[in-house]
């Protein structure tokens, strides 16, 4: 093989060498199911956006008559789209279903309650960006907040990727997720459990795992994360999956820019966390950790160093 002028043959034969061997591995050597479209799914969430806030995220000139047809227009191919990749998905998993439903019906059926949950998403982030507006001086109006804040973009896909997590597609949840984060910085996973009015400021390196739970008015600044502080393995050395490992923040709490909340900890209700705080620890209802007050619990009595 000499197409570019390259001897490339060589490097041919060992990637299918490689490749047939990691499908024998899956034993899905013959016809290896195909895996949800990341392409399809950034136009299903542009689509879903639309249809959401179709007068500020769809069509710029629609009228009173116009809208609803062009909702409707829009989340059918939207909402048949999604279905394929939900199709997908469940070929690519191969759970068997113990109600004996074809994988075109389960898909239908994740589809067709994905759709009816859409008026309460939209309730929510109605909610995310009356927070944002109310918390931000710099915003001018709501609008502006919807079509320019990053964290606003990656909370909308956020709540459309947990609804398809809950409902039994997680590998099309976390595309979603991938999107945003790959456009906003802002990773969440649609695991986490997120109630309503919340904001996320500026942005850029937020970090909120899987097993987070965060309460209503929660506010965030860039760089925070809320992960986990251990891995714990099973007896074969493997990492044990789903385990509640990441924080707990209750409501009515500020994170301040580049603080660090690990484990499954509570952060008690109306707290403020200062920015750069390494926290390990719950804390209780209305109170405020600084930095210093967590070097000064660190290297008390000449622990830590």
């Amino acid at each position: 093989m000499k197409r570019t002028g390259l001897e490339i043959g060589g490097v041919v034969s060992e990637l299918r060498a490689l490749r047939l061997k990691s499908l024998e591995s899956r034993r899905r050597r013959d016809r290896p199911p195909k895996l949800p479209s990341r392409k399809v799914l950034v136009g299903i969430a542009d689509g879903l956006g639309a249809v959401l806030f179709p007068n500020r995220l769809g069509m710029p000139d629609l009228t009173n008559e116009s809208v609803d047809y062009y909702v409707g227009h829009t989340l059918d191919v939207t909402l048949r789209e999604l279905m394929v990749q939900v199709r997908r998905e469940l070929r690519f998993a191969g759970d068997a279903d113990a109600t004996g439903n074809s994988e075109r019906e389960r898909a239908a059926g994740i589809t067709q309650a994905f759709a009816r949950r859409l008026p309460h998403i939209r309730s929510l982030l109605e909610s995310d960006i009356q927070a944002a507006y109310e918390g931000d001086p710099a915003a001018r109006s709501v609008d502006e907040v919807l079509v320019c804040y990053p964290g606003i973009t990656a909370i909308t896909y956020y709540r459309l990727a947990h609804e398809l997590h809950r409902l039994g597609a997680p590998l099309i949840a976390r595309m979603i997720s991938e999107i945003a984060h790959s456009s906003t910085g802002i990773e969440i996973h649609p695991g986490a459990q997120i109630g309503g009015f919340f904001f996320i400021d500026h942005g850029t390196g937020v970090v909120i795992g899987e097993t987070a739970i965060i309460g209503e008015h929660v506010r965030l600044y860039q760089a925070v994360t809320l992960g986990a502080k251990r891995f714990p393995v099973d007896e074969h050395g493997a990492l044990v999956k789903g385990n509640l490992r990441h924080p707990i923040v209750e409501d009515d709490v500020v994170i301040y820019a580049g603080a660090t909340i690990l484990g499954r900890i509570t952060i008690g209700r109306g707290s403020t966390i200062g920015g750069n705080v390494w926290l390990t620890r719950s804390v209780p209802p209305g109170s405020i950790i600084s930095q210093a007050q967590t070097r000064n619990e660190v290297f008390d009595g000449g622990a830590g160093i």
